[in-house]
């Protein structure tokens, strides 16, 4: 599963891999779960495994044959550093990330540890973008291993947002989403969590985007804050020539 994106932050989706395990509150609820059932069961060959994780190497090709180019959410359907993911494959992503350099990249992991693990034997660029999902104060810790890689662009998602994150540490941060859950039995978000963390942005300095309040029915609430909606992205980061039109088909 792939291709353009419904998601506010980013244009397409690529999902080398697919599948995933909760490792904490914010995972409960995963829509990625909800939709890989509903794939396999309308019998999509990529989740044949339901939401086990499973590699797709018939997928890395993918963004060489863009033409146009996008921010690519990396692993929507997944996490590209959960433990069962072998770090062959993960530097085979890279290297697709590397040749497909028109592009600019998102990745996202809950498992800030294993990346700081394995971050020495990866490549970033100015074009991937690294961040880690921060849903309560149990889980700032993330925040100080995403800053101990190597990667360019860093990025907070406080999504979905459980609770408040007061005295946030945003230096070496270069972008900030929030999100209220959504979907059934989605857990409530309080104004003044998101409007603490706005403020902290504006502060430090840091682009601040809110992405929705959430809610059974998420198109009702909308993404209004304050009266206006908050689209901030990481200024002056560029997007590349393609380089290899040959190659593109879409």
């Amino acid at each position: 599963m792939a291709g353009n994106s419904h998601i506010e932050w980013t244009d397409a989706t690529w999902n080398p891999v697919t599948g995933c395990s909760k490792i904490s509150p914010g995972c409960k609820n995963c829509y990625a779960e909800r939709m890989a059932k509903r794939l396999k069961a309308m019998g999509q060959p990529n989740y044949a495994n339901g939401f086990r994780v499973t590699l797709h190497p018939h997928m890395l090709h993918l963004p060489l044959t863009w033409r146009k180019p996008r921010r690519v959410f990396v692993n929507s359907m997944s996490d590209l550093f959960h433990d069962d993911v072998p770090l062959e494959f993960i530097q085979r992503v890279f290297d697709v990330m590397a040749q497909a350099n028109w592009h600019q990249y998102q990745l996202l992991t809950k498992r800030s540890s294993r990346a700081l693990e394995i971050d020495r034997h990866l490549h970033w660029r100015p074009h991937i973008w690294f961040g880690v999902s921060v849903e309560n104060a149990d889980y700032v810790h993330r925040i100080d291993d995403l800053r101990r890689t190597r990667a360019q662009v860093r990025f907070l998602s406080l999504e979905p947002l459980l609770g408040p994150l007061p005295g946030l540490d945003l230096d070496g941060i270069d972008w900030v989403i929030v999100r209220g859950e959504s979907g059934p039995r989605s857990r409530p978000m309080k104004p003044e969590w998101v409007r603490q963390i706005r403020d902290q942005c504006l502060e430090a300095r840091v682009p601040f985007f809110f992405k929705q309040w959430g809610g059974p029915f998420k198109s009702r609430t909308g993404r209004v804050l304050d009266g206006r909606t908050w689209d901030d992205l990481p200024g002056g980061l560029p997007v590349y020539d393609n380089p290899f039109p040959i190659l593109a088909t879409a």
